[in-house]
C-alpha cells in the first residue's frame, strides 16, 4: 500500500488577478501618452508600505472634460456678443484684472506642489532624498494635466466675468429699489446707518475694511489649495466646477438687477466714515466707470462697479458649503464665522444692500449643485477608500 503524499504547502495557496475595469480604462484613455512609463517606473521602483492612494488616481472623465470646457465656451461666446453689442473689446487695462492674478495662481501653485512633495516625503520616507521619486509619484502626467487645466479654465471664466461686469455699467442701475426693500425689511431704518450707530465709525470701519479686503486672497489660496491638496483631481473639480459656477451665476444676477451699491447712490450714509483702503477703492471705482461712460472706446476704459447679487458673500458661501462637503467640519465652522463677517462688512462699508447678500448665498447653493452635474453625479466629495471599484480582484485556488 502506498502512502499518500502529503498536500504541498502552495496546494492551497490563493493567487489574486487584478484586471482594470473599463471604468479605468475610460478615465485613463483621455490621459494619452506618458502613463504606461510611469506604470513601468513604478514597477521598476521598489515598493514602500504606502497608505498613499493617490499613486494611482484615476485621471478626469470624458465626460468632465467636454462638460467643463462646454461651459467656459458658452460663456465666452456670451462675453463676445455683449462686447459686440457694447461695441467695447476685451481688454485687461496693465494685466492687473486677470493676468496678475493668474500669474499670482501659478506661483502659488508651484509653492504648494513642492510643499505637497515636500511633507509627503518626510512622512512616508523620513528622508528628503525620495523628494523627486515622491513628487512623480504624487503628481504623474495624470495628475498634472487636470491641474493646469483647471487653472486655465478657471481664469477664462474669470475674465469673461470681469468683462461682463464692467459693461453692466450700461445698463440702468435699481439701487432705490434694492434699498427700499432692505428698508422694509428693517422697518424703514438703513441697514449700514444702523451697524454705524452699533459699532462706530472708526475702529470698525477699519476692521470691516480688512474683513472686505482679505477676500481675493481666501479665493486664490482655496482655488489653488484645492488643487493641490484634494485627491484625486476629479474631487477637486467639484469645487472648481462649483467657483466657475458663481462667477457665471453672479454676472446674471448683475444683468437681471444692475446696481451700484449704497456707497455710490447714497454717499450721505457713509460720510463719516473713516478713509480706508475701501473707500479709496470705491472713489476709484466712480471714477472708472465715468470714465468707461464718457470715453469707452479708451485702452484703460474699465468699470468695477456691480452690487447685486454679492459675490463676496455667493464666493465665501461656495467655499463654505465645499468645505462642509469635503468633510472638513471645523474648517467649514471656521468659514461660517467669516463668511457672517463679510455679509456684515459688505454692508458697513456700503458695498452692498442686505438683499444682494441674501442673492449670494441662494447663488451659492445653486452653483453648488450645478458644479456637481458638471463633474457628473458619480463623483462624490468624500475620500475615496483606498481600492476603487476600478480593480476588482479575480480568485483562483491552484490545484
Amino acid at each position: 500500500m502506498g502512502a499518500t503524499p502529503a498536500a504541498s504547502p502552495s496546494s492551497n495557496v490563493e493567487f489574486s488577478v487584478v484586471r482594470p475595469s473599463p471604468t479605468l480604462d475610460r478615465d485613463m484613455d483621455v490621459v494619452g501618452a506618458g502613463t504606461r512609463e510611469d506604470d513601468r517606473r513604478e514597477a521598476s521602483a521598489p515598493r514602500v508600505p504606502s497608505a498613499n492612494p493617490e499613486e494611482a488616481e484615476p485621471g478626469l472623465s470624458r465626460f468632465t472634460v467636454i462638460a467643463v470646457w462646454s461651459v467656459v465656451a458658452v460663456f465666452a461666446v456670451a462675453t463676445l456678443a455683449r462686447s459686440a453689442a457694447v461695441d467695447v473689446p476685451i481688454r485687461d487695462p496693465g494685466g492687473k484684472i486677470v493676468l496678475e492674478r493668474l500669474q499670482i495662481a501659478v506661483e502659488l501653485l508651484l509653492v504648494l506642489v513642492v510643499a505637497d512633495a515636500l511633507l509627503a516625503s518626510l512622512w512616508r520616507h523620513r528622508s528628503l532624498r525620495a523628494l523627486p521619486r515622491t513628487l512623480r509619484e504624487r503628481w504623474p502626467w495624470r495628475r498634472v494635466w487636470p491641474v493646469a487645466m483647471a487653472v486655465v479654465v478657471y481664469h477664462l471664466v474669470y475674465f469673461c466675468y470681469r468683462s461682463l461686469k464692467s459693461w453692466d455699467a450700461f445698463n440702468h442701475d435699481h439701487d432705490h429699489g434694492l434699498q427700499a426693500v432692505d428698508r422694509v425689511i428693517f422697518g424703514g431704518q438703513t441697514p449700514a446707518v444702523l451697524l454705524h450707530n452699533l459699532f462706530g465709525e472708526h475702529t470698525a470701519a477699519i476692521v470691516f475694511a480688512d474683513i472686505y479686503n482679505s477676500f481675493p486672497k481666501l479665493v486664490t489660496v482655496s482655488v489653488v489649495g484645492t488643487l493641490v491638496f484634494v485627491r484625486p483631481v476629479r474631487r477637486a473639480y467639484l469645487f472648481l466646477c462649483s467657483m466657475m459656477w458663481v462667477w457665471i451665476l453672479g454676472t446674471a444676477t448683475y444683468y437681471l438687477v444692475p446696481s451700484l451699491g449704497p456707497f455710490a447712490t447714497y454717499p450721505q450714509d457713509f460720510a463719516g466714515l473713516t478713509e480706508t483702503a475701501v473707500t479709496r477703492s470705491q472713489q476709484t471705482y466712480l471714477e472708472q466707470r465715468a470714465h468707461l461712460l464718457t470715453n469707452p472706446a479708451a485702452h484703460d476704459a474699465y468699470a468695477s462697479i456691480s452690487a447685486f447679487a454679492s459675490l463676496h458673500v455667493g464666493v465665501t458661501c461656495v467655499i463654505l458649503l465645499m468645505a462642509h462637503r469635503y468633510g472638513h467640519r471645523r474648517l467649514a465652522i471656521a468659514l461660517g464665522v467669516y463668511l457672517a463677517a463679510v455679509m456684515v462688512s459688505t454692508i458697513y462699508v456700503g458695498m452692498h444692500f442686505v438683499v444682494d447678500d441674501l442673492a449670494g448665498v441662494l447663488i451659492a447653493l445653486l452653483a453648488v449643485r450645478l458644479g456637481q452635474l458638471t463633474v457628473g453625479r458619480s463623483v462624490s466629495p468624500r475620500r475615496e477608500p483606498r481600492h476603487e471599484p476600478e480593480q476588482e480582484p479575480e480568485r483562483t485556488t491552484a490545484a
